[in-house]
């Protein structure tokens, strides 16, 4: 049985008491001021600041999620990779210039927003020093957001885990306080160890420091939730048709490759576990804490992974939560908006007006627009592929063994703030372009539109290639066939200066297929179907050469900037 004695820590100067005893003096009792909301996900879980696509979601993804009827984002930001790491852990500015436009928007909406500290790895457990990144890191988010509104949110870290209850605590106070003490009045997010579980929230100390909402989150039964997960120990990819509640279908046998696992023991348990009334029983846990503790709870994840689980148990699983939760009065976010837990139909491109699963939000309680079946139709004007940044709709999705790839390069741009800077690359290394959804060049590529695009390098006798690529159909001899044109000293001198290129999108040449294995050209490019764009260390490596491109767009025909 855990000892009732208090600890005292004295950290970095601020004396903090850790206690489990009642002190009502300092502990709101008012609930959250938010109901329903979404993790926006992947956008600023990036490795470092300048691999962040910040054009991933725009003011109107907010807008929009504003419309379903949401009043709070959650946004997982892998906080302690935008800093210069130890010892200071400095956070850089251009995380801050993306997420100070974040924050302006949400304000302007009058959106919540909760800022989630979610580095963390799932096969690592949370380090016993952890506090050496997460206070000078919340310290400095605290010093620069300590002037704006009340709608902005702090949470200190995402399922912490492998780590003591008590240690966690301590550290958690420490985090505490050291954001009071710059931002006095912010409503800071805990939660306890062990995943953030609702089983670790009685471990949680009464904080001598109030204005705080208690997080958990909720993936029961897991076996359901999880079926088709490979991150899971072990990987849970090999489960399927794991039925919600236990009795809508025949629980599966386990597969062969599970077999003495705990995965094989939750299956023979399942008729237990899978019931509406244990889902219940487990969030209960959360309402008693909330009701002892006379604190603010909140469900900031809950979700079913959407590969191998049945559509409409899915929708069944969302609205026995969401209703159970909603019923005692707790708020939540669900995980998450877009992504394997998402709100779209799984293959879809995941936009608003036409691939919503609409029967899960409005298992959730919420709103969906009309939904109409999108239709591909040509571009009849020229759009943007890079200006600062890449465009929305379109991800970057290139890829490289080695070397670097920075698309905020502010040193000299050709035009606005920043260009895309390579080097180091192995050859076929790429810089890629992902439309979302397709693009129908057809009428473009008719009427002579070219690529044009700023490009410099310093080491003559350099070659890239430039190419669009198709989509790939089921039709057996169907490849992702590509279209491309070279770019060397004819092009453009490699003599450390900007060159503008401009090349008919009619000029490009068939270049055959890689798709496991080589297919030669034989006409079959689709302009009507083009999946992306890219640029290619094609001809040789690029490991003792700098390359930089900027203001990359398909325009009318040649222009004069």
């Amino acid at each position: 049985m855990r000892s009732r004695a208090a600890t005292v820590v004295v950290l970095a100067g601020v004396f903090c008491a850790l206690d489990w005893r009642p002190i009502p003096a300092v502990q709101a009792a008012a609930d959250a001021p938010f109901h329903r909301g979404v993790n926006l996900t992947g956008w600023l879980q990036a490795g470092s600041a300048r691999e962040i696509q910040f054009t991933q979601f725009t003011k109107q993804d907010l807008v929009n999620i504003k419309s379903l009827g949401c009043d709070v984002i959650r946004l997982p930001i892998n906080l302690h990779f935008m800093t210069d790491g130890e010892p200071n852990y400095t956070i850089d500015p251009l995380f801050f210039y993306f997420l100070d436009q974040i924050v302006d928007w949400c304000e302007e909406l009058e959106l919540r927003l909760i800022l989630d500290n979610h580095t963390f790895d799932v096969d690592s457990s949370t380090a016993t020093d952890i506090d050496t990144v997460l206070t000078p890191v919340w310290t400095q988010m605290a010093e620069h957001y300590k002037d704006r509104s009340t709608y902005l949110y702090y949470e200190i870290l995402n399922e912490p885990h492998g780590i003591s209850d008590s240690r966690w605590s301590q550290i958690q106070q420490q985090v505490v306080a050291a954001i009071r003490a710059v931002d006095p009045t912010r409503t800071i997010v805990v939660t306890g160890a062990g995943w953030g579980s609702y089983n670790n929230l009685a471990h949680v100390p009464l904080y001598r420091h109030g204005n705080l909402i208690y997080s958990f989150h909720f993936y029961d039964p897991f076996l359901f939730t999880h079926q088709g997960a490979s991150w899971t120990n072990p990987s849970m990819g090999p489960l399927a048709g794991v039925p919600f509640p236990y009795d809508a279908g025949p629980i599966p046998a386990c597969p062969a490759e599970l077999k003495g696992t705990w995965i094989e023991s939750s299956l023979a348990a399942y008729r237990n576990d899978g019931t509406i009334e244990r889902v219940k029983e487990l969030i209960d846990i959360a309402v008693k804490f909330r009701n002892e503790r006379k604190a603010p709870v909140f469900c900031g994840e809950f979700g079913v992974y959407r590969k191998n689980s049945d559509n409409d148990q899915r929708v069944a699983w969302y609205q026995v939560v969401r209703e159970y939760l909603e019923a005692n009065g707790i708020p939540w976010t669900i995980w998450d908006y877009q992504g394997g837990f998402g709100l779209f139909h799984p293959g879809s491109n995941e936009l608003f007006e036409h691939d919503l699963n609409v029967p899960m939000v409005e298992a959730l309680g919420l709103t969906a627009p009309e939904q109409t079946p999108f239709v591909l139709t040509p571009d009849l004007v020229g759009f943007d592929l890079y200006t600062d940044f890449v465009a929305p709709g379109i991800s970057n999705s290139g890829y490289s063994s080695q070397g670097v790839v920075d698309y905020y390069w502010g040193d000299d741009p050709a035009e606005g703030a920043y260009c895309i800077y390579c080097t180091g690359f192995a050859r076929y290394n790429m810089i890629g372009f992902n439309f979302r959804p397709d693009k129908d060049l057809t009428y473009l590529v008719e009427h002579a539109s070219v690529l044009d695009l700023w490009v410099r390098g310093d080491t003559p006798g350099a070659k890239i290639e430039l190419r669009f690529l198709d989509t790939k159909t089921d039709a057996p001899a169907d490849h992702p066939w590509r279209m491309g044109t070279a770019v060397d000293d004819d092009v453009a001198a490699w003599d450390d200066q900007w060159h503008h290129v401009q090349i008919p999108l009619a000029n490009f040449k068939d270049r055959g297929s890689w798709d496991e294995t080589w297919f030669n050209p034989r006409g079959a490019f689709d302009w009507s179907a083009v999946d992306r764009f890219e640029i290619v260390s094609e001809y040789h490596d690029f490991v003792d050469m700098q390359l930089w491109f900027d203001e990359i767009r398909v325009t009318d025909p040649p222009s004069v900037w």
